[in-house]
């Protein structure tokens, strides 16, 4: 995007000035953090070079932490569908306006089926189907099948917003000059460095007791790809952990408050507190809320 003279410029100059940086998350996500951003946030270094989130979903502490970034964000996320409506919204807001239009001036339950049912044929038009579906599903819930990764959510009963002219600009300045991918959390991370901030909010896995123990899943949900994150994946996350703070690396992960997750991150503060989570009832369309055992590790340099 061009700028002019009368721009506040920072160490990157591809950076937004904090002026005009869109605060607010513009994805509704499950398991999104932009309520528990008052406990995490007094965690974050006061100033960041580069930032790195690999499970970016609605990116709640990533615009909370734009201004504090001198360097480049670098976000990640394996569902393609989102990273393309993130790319999207960055590159060719312009593109994408009409194609929401289109989906605002249609919605509706029976439409909502017809294009849940379609396949995309560009990066753009999958980047539209994606804002919509997801505006308008049970719960905004992005779901996929195991076996043909098609999203399988129902429809939620509530209209789509769409989005403004001036949303559109917003959100494409804040994301100027961010890298943005759809990759592994193992592929982002390698080249985070001393003075650089990685945030990790992996999806919560079912409870239980010792990372060497599995027992019977609960409801929690952990489908937002056709790929699901495991223990294995959490065991690996932890190691890497590990390696951040020995690269002289900042790092905060989210995560439920169990004793596995404690004996995979030991030596690391640990904050723990009870959140308020909506656990939705599908078939009777219903939320109920709950108090949720929630963890914040803290990674520091060693």
């Amino acid at each position: 995007m061009s700028r002019n003279s009368s721009d506040i410029v920072t160490e990157d100059p591809t950076l937004a000035p904090e002026t005009e940086m869109l605060r607010k998350p513009f994805v509704r996500w499950v398991g999104g953090k932009t309520r528990l951003l008052p406990r995490i946030l007094p965690h974050v270094p006061e100033t960041i070079r580069d930032y790195y989130e690999p499970f970016l979903g609605g990116g709640a502490v990533f615009l909370a932490c734009r201004p504090k970034i001198t360097g480049r964000a670098n976000l990640a996320d394996l569902n393609g569908h989102l990273v393309s409506a993130w790319v999207a919204l960055r590159d060719n807001p312009e593109g994408l306006k009409p194609l929401l239009d289109w989906y605002l001036e249609n919605d509706g339950k029976e439409f909502y089926y017809e294009v849940r049912a379609t396949v995309p044929t560009n990066d753009l038009e999958k980047a539209a189907r994606f804002l919509y579906l997801n505006g308008v599903s049970w719960n905004h819930l992005w779901r996929e099948n195991s076996k043909t990764g098609a999203m399988n959510a129902p429809w939620g009963d509530r209209k789509f917003r769409g989005f403004s002219d001036s949303d559109l600009r917003g959100i494409a300045r804040t994301l100027d000059g961010a890298n943005i991918l759809q990759c592994d959390f193992r592929q982002l991370v390698t080249k985070a460095k001393e003075g650089d901030f990685v945030y990790l909010d992996p999806p919560y896995l079912p409870i239980f007791s010792k990372p060497t123990i599995e027992k019977e899943p609960t409801a929690k949900f952990n489908k937002y790809t056709a790929k699901t994150f495991e223990l294995p994946d959490l065991i690996d996350l932890a190691e890497i952990c590990q390696d951040l703070s020995t690269r002289g690396v900042n790092w905060i992960m989210s995560n439920r408050d169990t004793e596995g997750v404690r004996e995979l991150f030991p030596g690391n503060e640990i904050v723990s507190f009870k959140a308020h989570r909506a656990l939705a009832a599908q078939s009777r369309r219903e939320v109920e809320s709950h108090k949720s055992p929630e963890a914040i590790v803290i990674g520091r340099p060693k």
